[in-house]
């Protein structure tokens, strides 16, 4: 019955292949023609291929991988660690190319961390891989994408208002709380797609954890809590993203190059002398 209703919803044949190929390249398509990239390029154009390519033999090799280690305690908490280390450097590299991208770690791990462990600690979530693996993993995912939107916010905007951070230096404002002043409010709308999904579920999408359950033959009420669960959880864990981020940026911990500095001035030509011709 599992099998039938799943292959009802999407049958797993040549015409999905055929759509998944079509709708690649007509993303490629799109950011190519319109040059959807920071530099006004076709990179995001080859990015989106390999994207593509990469999710493919990614899922593959991690539903093989899954199969075994749902099985194995010690390669099951491997595999967590795995998805932390990959998520970090995702994240830390969108916000910054330099070696502070690392302290990504901290809003992709911190806010995580601490939910799962409540929740296996209070019996909500068995300690089993089929179900800690894909919790962890929607928790991660927020917090990775949380963090990506603030530190590239926050930083962004460092680097267009940094006259106003000077300003606030000027005023005798701290260097901590003078780029709170300039980095908060840009790096706060990074928590508006998950409050718009959470806001929206049910009226305008229906979302995976609750399709999956109803698929697998649970109640519609019962879907609807583990959704709801999985939403809320989210929230907490990508609003403690964003403020750990803001507060690394803020702290200089995670930053990009810093602006070039005025030329010195040259100096005056001492009495007696005359500038040396250029």
């Amino acid at each position: 019955m599992r099998n039938l209703a799943a292959q009802t919803l999407l049958p797993v044949d040549t015409a999905l292949a055929v759509a998944l190929l079509v709708l690649l390249l007509a993303a490629a398509t799109a950011a190519a023609v319109f040059r959807l990239a920071p530099d006004g390029s076709r990179g995001r154009a080859r990015e989106i291929v390999v994207a593509g390519i990469r999710a493919t033999a990614q899922l593959a090799a991690a539903s093989l991988v899954i199969a075994w280690v749902v099985h194995h305690t010690a390669a099951l908490y491997a595999f967590l660690l795995l998805m932390f280390a990959v998520a970090t450097r995702t994240a830390g590299r969108r916000v910054t190319p330099n070696s502070t991208w690392w302290w990504a770690a901290l809003p992709v791990a911190g806010p995580v961390v601490p939910v799962v462990a409540g929740l296996t600690l209070a019996g909500l979530l068995p300690v089993r891989g089929v179900a800690i693996i894909p919790v962890t993993g929607i928790l991660i995912g927020g917090a990775l994408t949380a963090t990506v939107l603030a530190g590239r916010r926050a930083l962004d905007e460092l680097h267009t208002r940094y006259g106003e951070f000077e300003a606030g230096i000027a005023l005798g404002l701290p260097d901590h709380d003078a780029r709170i002043e300039v980095i908060r409010p840009a790096a706060s709308d990074a928590l508006l797609p998950g409050l718009d999904q959470t806001r929206t579920v049910g009226l305008v999408t229906l979302p995976g954890a609750f399709v999956g359950m109803l698929l697998g033959g649970a109640s519609p009420a019962m879907a609807g809590a583990v959704q709801l669960f999985v939403l809320i959880a989210l929230m907490a864990v990508q609003a403690s993203a964003v403020a750990l981020t803001v507060e690394l940026v803020a702290r200089g911990r995670l930053h990009r190059a810093a602006p070039p500095s005025a030329p010195p001035a040259p100096a005056a030509p001492t009495r007696g002398t005359s500038p040396r011709p250029r």
